[in-house]
């Protein structure tokens, strides 16, 4: 048993013993169907705090020859696999952490862990002979011809040189290095599986083709490991049930990753909700809106009207393609969308293409980034004003609502045609942003005969519901008439409540917004 080369299984024991441990083992069993095929090498990447080194310590739990796991995995869900028993204990393990080995060694990183994991060789296979310079991938491949032994290659944090932007020369080496195990012909009948986690999928840079045969899952499209990249509906509510916390709260602030027809949850912020029974933007304290800052500020062409768009509460289309998966390579706005969906401050949607702001925890540091970046003045400002014009709504204030439209469809048109739908329903979704905090909002409901523009039903009573319904070039009393005419508050027939109905009418030739606001008391 070694730290390296073998290693406990002591760190997925302490996992267990957590108040909290949601069973993911059948993680195990996908990654038992790619030992010793052709697509052994994988690259398993999501955002940070998405239980990525969790993950890692089970493999080494499960794989490790150097432990006896079967009492620990006898009471979890990979104990009834069919492959459960195949390869249990029964595989050399190397469990390697970047981050952690950079932060000892820095520059000299790759020679300390070579010298320190080729000492643990010498240790566990003392009838091996190794030479004085000899790299892992030599080591391995001496095992394997003398005693036929295999190996899985975990690698954990396998981009964090990547994003810490590492000197170019630590940088090339280290590629190198990853390249000498999973992109060599020679080692491969030594290799069963190998894995790279991290936030970032493979590096692709013209000159590095050295991973380009690694199969890649990423939070753009996990496949089958979907309900693997994080919690999911299913383990959520018993968290909740069990905890007493409500369900519906908890799904607004940390769901909204979906994949693959599963929601997925930032486990460690569900795990701190139950801990403390309260609903607090966690994730947040492990990292900084600085994060979107740093990528905002560059301004790439088209960027602000999207941010804008998502802040409102809309999807926008992104090009995922053209990333590189590095810190440096930033060209066009997509390259941008794409890096932040990778560390989760966007949610992407891998059917129609788009990213979206995936809930009301990401929201905040989303509305933090903005607010200190001059550009974004004007965007600020109106999620400032929203908590006010909600009220003011609820007050049937019409004149505070046209003022609001007014400043906020100049906003959200800046290189978008100004009479454009899409730019006016824009502008009502960020004028009422804060809107979100109290009410569901439902665009384009399907209500009654036909589909009102926008719904606002209150999370709890105190709060009449609101129906919208938009005109262009023609009337508030139309635009009621409409909401009547065609019973869109038969769809909440379940609402028990006072109801408003807001009608607005967007004039093409003054560019002003004129106000209604009518209560409808249900029978």
């Amino acid at each position: 048993m070694g730290i390296y080369l073998n290693p406990s299984n002591k760190l997925f024991e302490e996992t267990l013993s957590a108040d909290i441990y949601v069973d993911k083992t059948m993680l195990l069993s996908e990654l038992n169907e790619f030992i010793d095929k052709g697509n052994k090498y994988i690259c398993v990447s999501r955002p940070r705090r998405f239980g990525k080194t969790i993950a890692t310590n089970m493999m080494c739990a499960y794989y490790s020859k150097g432990c006896d796991s079967r009492e620990m995995f006898k009471d979890l869900k990979i104990s009834k696999a069919d492959n459960y028993e195949k390869y249990l204990n029964k595989l050399n393990f190397i469990a390697i952490d970047v981050a952690s080995e950079y932060s000892k060694y820095e520059e000299k990183m790759l020679d300390k862990l070579s010298e320190k994991v080729k000492s643990e060789f010498k240790e566990q296979f003392p009838t091996v002979m190794f030479d004085e310079d000899e790299s892992i991938a030599h080591c391995i491949l001496k095992v394997y011809a003398e005693t036929n032994e295999t190996f899985v290659i975990v690698i954990d944090e396998y981009d964090y040189l990547v994003r810490i932007q590492a000197s170019q020369n630590l940088l090339s080496n280290y590629l190198s290095f990853l390249g000498g195990i999973f992109k060599s012909n020679t080692l491969s009948p030594a290799i069963s599986l190998a894995y790279l986690t991290g936030i970032l999928p493979v590096i692709r840079l013209m000159d590095q083709t050295k991973l380009n045969n690694v199969w890649e899952y990423t939070i753009l499209d996990a496949y089958n490991l979907s309900e693997y990249v994080g919690f999911t509906d299913e383990e959520v509510k018993p968290l909740c049930e069990k905890f007493g916390v409500d369900f519906q709260e908890c799904k607004r602030e940390y769901d909204g990753y979906a994949q693959n027809g599963f929601e997925i949850y930032n486990p460690e912020s569900v795990v701190k909700c139950m801990q403390t029974k309260s609903i607090e933007s966690f994730w947040s304290k492990t990292s900084t809106y600085q994060v979107i800052t740093d990528r905002l500020k560059e301004n790439y062409k088209g960027i602000k009207d999207d941010v804008v768009r998502m802040i409102a509460g809309e999807s926008v289309k992104v090009d995922t393609g053209m990333y590189l998966n590095t810190m440096t390579d930033f060209v066009v706005k997509d390259d941008v969308l794409t890096y932040l969906i990778h560390l989760g401050y966007l949610a992407y949607n891998k059917d129609d293409k788009t990213c979206r702001i995936p809930n009301k925890e990401v929201e905040k540091e989303w509305f933090r980034a903005v607010s200190i970046l001059k550009n974004y003045s004007v965007t600020d400002k109106i999620i400032k004003s929203s908590e006010e014009l909600l009220n003011q709504t609820l007050l049937k204030n019409c004149r505070a609502v046209e003022k609001a439209l007014d400043k906020s469809h100049i906003h959200v048109a800046s290189n978008r045609s100004y009479n454009n739908e899409d730019a006016l329903m824009s502008a009502i979704y960020l004028a009422y942003i804060y809107a979100k905090n109290e009410y569901t909002v439902i665009k384009e409901m399907t209500t009654g005969k036909g589909f009102a523009d926008v719904v606002f039903i209150p999370f709890y009573p105190g709060k009449p519901a609101m129906i919208i319904e938009l005109k262009r070039n023609g009337s508030t009393e139309s635009a009621l008439s409409q909401i009547q005419a065609k019973e869109y508050y038969d769809s909440l027939e379940h609402y028990q409540g006072n109801l408003l109905f807001v009608g607005i009418n967007y004039d093409e030739k003054s560019k002003k917004h004129q106000c209604e606001i009518l209560e409808f008391e249900k029978e």
